[in-house]
């Protein structure tokens, strides 16, 4: 790989894997072309080079890689994507861990049997209306309204636009869409009307297409989170959308997801995006914020104040969804800092498991938002667990995808994994790496502290450090131990303070709820043997799934369901952790593990 060759103004890169040729510009980094041209590679760190997850070989041509000497004819000519500029046209090789289909999104997992009570805040009315004649030559707004069996003083300039081809095409018959009477849209009689609820998490976006004639959830669909090129978590992110137009980037990263879903969801009903009327999204202060294009830097620094957390209400259009003309965005309320409209919609969706009881609710991911229940109250604090505990900023992490080892156990005291699909192993995503931490823990191959030994048979060293060989070419290193020690170290003291801010034990609790599509997979017994959740009985928790997506579903559905999540948003006291003084001290005794005798027996 010669560094003397000048770069031409514009290259091209070749992905053979995925059928796809890019062209490149002159100084950028194959990391920035693949975020540019829509070729996923994965990077946690946003590509600033502090992950290593980025993998790339080059199987022809030249690159500037000064910055990867170290890396040069190990690990098979891997490199990192983010540290290596093209200086000619090349054929760049993925690793598979970038490529490997998703198959666990949760957009199926229910919290209970699905209900969803209507009452929407869009109702669709099929009417008939007289032709216009010289002796009724009212406006054609005027012969809507007064045939609508419901209030309809204005119209949406879109929907006027359209009103008189539609009224006349449709022999003076069609169906009006309308909210608090707004006449939003016009359709041809007997159509169906759809709505879409949008949980839009950090690391996937979920969608659901309700039919809001019945109340029935039609289809679901779940997507990577496109923003997740400029880093898996919020920070990155944010630090991201400071600088010049790079919010716009992250805004438009978000309604192509929406998009997205909207528009295969009514594909796969026979439908097109512009039958639904109506929208509702959740998730969390960041995404809520980058979404709608609301400043960040005063929410990323001390004292993480939001632009806004009350609900809102938006024109669709105003924020580039493509769904039809007239229709709403309903923008669900956050609680305060970092906990956003998607807890807010878990609290909503798992009421019967926390009312009238002390408990705790859990969404654990990249940002762990908790609340506690007791005597009617509710305080809520977020963790950045950060993402290591959903595969990122794990030397071998992965999305839940077809390769991916989801389950880590002993048996006869070595390593033993499971693998999504039962194929190949390729790396490891959340769950896996929880249980192959628990796995190290009883193996007494980690110990109190964090540090590998190098006593056992799967232990190897690997780039002057210890690592677990969980499989050919996938392992479990000292950085991965210590990522995860940060991430449960950071959980665990939220949990703690919460307790101790309202005086009350862990024994207290009556009731663990685990929501988010993380929380849904893993192993209690493993997050209780490294010290992710309280050491209480198993019976005491519930796991969930996603929660946020049924509540959010539930808004859509529900104007009632709305005013309750206000309700809720207004009622949770916020607590800001990192100002604590006992904050630091919880949080580095949180750091190691518990005594040995502690964790579940070897299997």
């Amino acid at each position: 790989m010669s560094h003397s060759t000048p770069a031409p103004q514009t290259l091209t890169l070749t992905f053979p894997q995925v059928g796809r040729e890019l062209t490149h510009a002159a100084g950028q980094t194959i990391y920035q072309s693949a975020r540019r041209g829509g070729i996923r590679i994965v990077g946690a760190c946003g590509g600033r080079g502090t992950c290593g997850t980025c993998r790339v070989r080059i199987i022809e041509g030249e690159v500037d890689a000064s910055g990867e000497k170290a890396l040069l004819g190990k690990r098979g000519g891997w490199l990192r994507a983010c540290q290596v500029t093209p200086l000619s046209d090349c054929v760049v090789e993925v690793a598979q861990r970038s490529l490997a289909p998703v198959v666990r999104m949760d957009v199926e997992h229910a919290v209970t049997a699905e209900v969803l009570p209507l009452d929407p805040a869009v109702v669709s009315y099929d009417v008939s209306v007289p032709a216009a004649t010289l002796t009724d030559n009212v406006s054609d707004f005027e012969r809507i309204a007064r045939s609508v069996p419901a209030v309809v003083s204005t119209i949406d300039l879109q929907t006027a636009r359209d009103l008189p081809a539609t009224l006349r095409h449709g022999g003076w018959s069609l169906c009006a869409y309308v909210r608090d009477g707004e006449l939003i849209g016009l359709t041809q009689a007997g159509r169906r009307s759809f709505g879409l609820a949008v949980d839009l998490g950090t690391t996937n976006v979920a969608g659901f297409l309700v039919d809001l004639e019945t109340g029935a959830r039609v289809a679901s669909l779940g997507i990577e989170n496109p923003q997740v090129a400029w880093g898996a978590d919020v920070i990155s992110r944010m630090n991201h959308a400071m600088q010049a137009q790079a919010a716009a980037e992250l805004h438009e990263a978000a309604v192509t997801a929406i998009n997205s879903l909207a528009h295969d969801l009514c594909v796969s009903v026979g439908a097109k995006a512009a039958d639904i009327v109506d929208v509702a999204i959740c998730g969390n202060t960041a995404m809520h914020h980058l979404l709608l294009g609301l400043p960040v830097r005063q929410l990323g620094r001390a004292p993480f104040v939001a632009a806004l957390r009350d609900a809102m209400d938006i024109k669709a259009r105003e924020l580039g969804l493509a769904i039809g003309p007239g229709g709403y965005v309903h923008i669900a309320p956050n609680i305060g800092g970092f906990v956003g409209s998607d807890h807010v919609t878990a609290l909503l969706a798992t009421e019967e498991h926390w009312r009238d009881r002390t408990a705790l609710v859990m969404d654990i991911g990249t940002n762990t938002e908790i609340s506690l229940v007791h005597r009617g109250e509710i305080h809520s604090a977020s963790c950045p667990s950060g993402p290591a505990l959903e595969g990122g900023h794990i030397a071998c992490g992965m999305r839940a995808a077809e390769g991916a080892i989801e389950r880590v156990r002993l048996t006869d005291g070595r390593i033993k994994v499971d693998v999504i699909g039962g194929g190949k192993p390729v790396g490891l995503c959340g769950s896996g790496v929880i249980d192959a931490l628990a796995a190290l823990r009883e193996a007494h191959i980690v110990d109190s502290r964090g540090r590998i030994a190098g006593h056992h048979p799967d232990i190897v060293e690997q780039e002057g450090g210890r690592a677990a060989a969980l499989a050919p070419d996938v392992h479990f290193t000292q950085h991965d131990v210590r990522a995860v020690q940060l991430a449960k170290a950071a959980i665990r003291t939220g949990v703690e303070l919460l307790l101790l801010n309202r005086g009350i034990e862990e024994n207290d609790v009556e009731r663990i709820v685990i929501a988010g599509a993380f929380g849904a997979y893993i192993d209690l017994e493993s997050a209780i043997a490294i010290g992710l959740v309280p050491s209480l009985p198993l019976e005491k928790f519930k796991q969930v799934g996603n929660a946020a997506g049924l509540g959010i579903r539930q808004m859509l559905a529900s104007r009632q369901a709305r005013a309750k999540a206000r309700e809720l948003a207004r009622a949770c006291r916020y607590v800001e952790l990192s100002t604590r003084g006992d904050f630091q001290k919880s949080f580095i005794a949180n750091i190691g593990f518990k005594a040995q005798s502690n964790l579940r027996r070897a299997s």
